[in-house]
């Protein structure tokens, strides 16, 4: 074996390429020179701008591609400010139409409704039309009425004659038949108070009421059964009627009569001569009727009726 030759030529089966960690420099250096001599030096040179080139290329797109989004989103903002003004402007004219007009308000076309929150606020609206621009309810106005008439049959009942005079307007007619006919208020309450004073017991009962109502005015009709008692005269009398009436919604919005009349159906008068067993045990206005001179009648059974005077 020659000991001069050291390389891996040398034949000697001991030394090998691995045992130098790197390799052998000499032809590790050739090889890169071999490698730098194959590749352009301007492919090296353009290499880095090509990659500046396609980096510049890929910020523009994106650039552009940030731009585009924003005025989307810019666009897209826009016109829900608008939809929602627009939505605004629809709702304030349906509530002030609701308010202020006349007419009914126009359910909007499906189409424009934007979503499930518009149509909530229409029906909102319609609600609150229906409550604060629609008449009031019939039956409100029927019981009023109702309350009326009987306010005025108690007070008439009661001789209260300043509540009895506020149940009608200052120029109520009344008709009671051919021979008896108001036309004022103030007429009807003196012939009232000087025919049906303490000295005379009444009872007025309606029932079956049938009211209709047109606006601020309603008629009614009543059917009346009625007792009077004269104890002075030692007459009773009773009878039927179906009372026919005009009613008024006043100022201050509550109902008055305007016209009130009845006509009979039947009236029977009764002495109390006839009534042997007879006996007024008590009236409201004993008293009163004492001081005016007036005293209640008694009656004794085969007797004649008998006066009682004062005490």
């Amino acid at each position: 074996m020659d000991q001069g030759s050291d390389g891996p030529d040398s034949g000697d089966p001991d030394v090998h390429a691995t045992d130098r960690p790197y390799g052998d420099p000499a032809r590790n250096g050739a090889a890169l020179d071999t490698d730098a001599a194959a590749e352009p030096p301007s492919a090296a040179r353009h290499e880095t701008p090509a990659r500046s080139e396609a980096a510049a290329e890929s910020a523009a797109d994106h650039g552009a591609a940030a731009e585009h989004d924003t005025a989307d989103h810019d666009a897209v903002a826009e016109h829900d400010a608008a939809d929602h003004d627009a939505t605004a402007d629809r709702d304030a004219a349906t509530r002030r139409d609701a308010v202020d007009g006349d007419g009914a308000v126009d359910e909007p076309d499906p189409a424009d409704e934007q979503s499930r929150e518009g149509a909530s606020a229409y029906r909102e609206t319609v609600a609150e039309r229906t409550r604060s621009a629609a008449p009031r309810p019939r039956l409100d106005d029927v019981a009023a009425i109702a309350r009326l008439k009987f306010r005025y049959l108690r007070s008439l009942d009661t001789k209260s004659w300043d509540e009895f005079a506020d149940t009608m307007i200052p120029d109520a007619t009344a008709t009671y038949s051919e021979y008896l006919q108001f036309e004022s208020r103030d007429a009807f309450l003196a012939f009232m108070r000087n025919t049906l004073g303490p000295h005379v017991i009444t009872e007025h009962r309606c029932d079956h009421p049938e009211i209709d109502v047109d606006g601020d005015t309603a008629v009614g009709t009543w059917y009346l059964a009625d007792t009077v008692l004269i104890p002075e005269h030692n007459m009773l009398l009773r009878g039927a009627a179906f009372y026919s009436d005009r009613y008024a919604r006043c100022e201050d919005g509550n109902w008055r009569i305007a016209h009130t009349g009845y006509e009979r159906t039947y009236e029977v008068v009764i002495s109390l001569s006839d009534l042997p067993s007879l006996r007024l045990t008590s009236s409201r206005w004993g008293l009163i009727a004492r001081e005016d001179g007036i005293a209640p009648v008694e009656v004794d059974p085969g007797t004649a009726p008998v006066r009682r005077e004062p005490e």
